[in-house]
């Protein structure tokens, strides 16, 4: 089972050398750092699974592997670091890859001592816990680097705890907060710290993440892209649960709207009943509402979306060809998303619950 703060069939964030595609949030940082405008504490915000906690972690070793700025005497001080990258064999990179630099602490979900299940929050405890780290005997210029991932799964009470950090935050301590939702935190914490926005990745850029991951998607990149929207960790996701056929037998079956082909649309379901398939499961269900939206895009802009299946284009353009039909199909997907959500959570059968969505798919096409 991966970490709380690692995504399933990737490596580390900590173990993850190059970051693609965000050189604008690293040229920011190093600008701040070269400046003498080194905040404290610092939010790194945008969707999952573009590079948010590799860039911390990058943030992190190169703050403890790089020593302070001091005037160089008659030649003056040396030029600033013009990249975050450090060797892999500095000190500190190898005691950061061995889990064992004493001036870092990472501060994640962590396991229940009662029923030893992993929490579905960051408790104030574990926040609590950063009080002794900041107390121990300073190290490598007296840097203290702490990364909280994800801030959005902190709980009231810690989430105050932490907010008391910020308002008086340790001497020569850097907070690194990784947010894919910020407006979920409290706006004091907001306030308090410096933004650094990471984008979506371009579809060489998730070409790239794979190969440094061991992954060839070869010509599947761009695709991948498109319907992860540029996430790499949504389309490592869609990789290893073969998502890209799944999605594209879900847009030939939409091509026999809105005479619906029962057959295919019967094999379909009953994939997503498998025992043991519950991710595959949840991957068709989040591909059903995607292909909605972007069939309800197409209707409203008059342009199908860039294909990630065959005959996507076409299709959308057929089913969605303007703002009445876009109305429609967004409607569908309002419905049907509360069908399903329901339909979950009182454990209806899934084959059920697929074919129910398929069927009213067939109604709007129809209408």
């Amino acid at each position: 089972m991966s970490a709380p703060d690692q995504i399933e069939g990737a490596p580390h964030p900590r173990d993850t050398g190059a970051l693609f595609g965000q050189d604008a949030a690293q040229h920011a940082f190093l600008d701040a750092y070269a400046t003498d405008r080194l905040h404290h504490a610092w939010l790194l915000t945008g969707p999952r699974g573009v590079g948010k906690a590799t860039l911390a972690w990058r943030i992190a070793r190169f703050l403890l592997a790089t020593p302070p700025q001091d005037d160089d005497g008659l030649f003056g001080a040396p030029p600033p670091p013009d990249t975050l990258d450090i060797d892999p064999e500095h000190p500190v990179a190898r005691r950061i890859a061995a889990g064992a630099e004493p001036g870092l602490k990472a501060i994640t979900r962590t396991p229940n001592p009662t029923t030893d299940r992993m929490r579905d929050q960051i408790v104030v405890d574990d926040i609590r816990s950063l009080a002794g780290f900041f107390q121990l005997s300073a190290t490598d210029g007296g840097r203290r680097i702490v990364i909280v991932d994800a801030a959005d799964e902190m709980n009231t009470s810690a989430a105050n705890a932490l907010l008391k950090m910020l308002e008086e935050p340790p001497e020569r301590a850097t907070l690194l907060l990784i947010s894919h939702h910020p407006s979920a935190l409290l706006p004091t914490i907001r306030s308090r710290c410096r933004t650094l926005r990471l984008g979506p990745l371009a579809p060489e850029d998730i070409a790239r993440a794979f190969a440094q991951a061991g992954i060839d998607v070869g010509a599947e990149a761009a695709a991948l892209s498109e319907l992860s929207g540029g996430s790499v960790g949504a389309a490592l996701r869609l990789s290893l649960l073969d998502g890209l056929r799944t999605y594209t037998d879900l847009v030939a079956l939409i091509g026999t709207l809105p005479r619906l082909d029962r057959t295919a649309a019967v094999k379909l379901a009953e994939s997503a009943a498998a025992r043991g398939a519950e991710a595959r499961r949840d991957l068709l269900f989040e591909l059903i509402d995607l292909a909605l939206t972007r069939l309800a895009r197409t209707g409203a802009t008059g342009q199908p979306p860039t294909e990630a299946a065959p005959r996507e284009a076409e299709t959308f353009a057929r089913l969605a060809p303007n703002a009445q039909a876009a109305r429609a199909w967004a409607g569908t997907a309002q419905e049907t998303a509360a069908r399903i959500q329901h339909g979950l959570a009182v454990n209806l059968d899934p084959a059920a619950l697929v074919l129910d969505t398929l069927i009213k798919m067939s109604q709007t096409a129809d209408a």
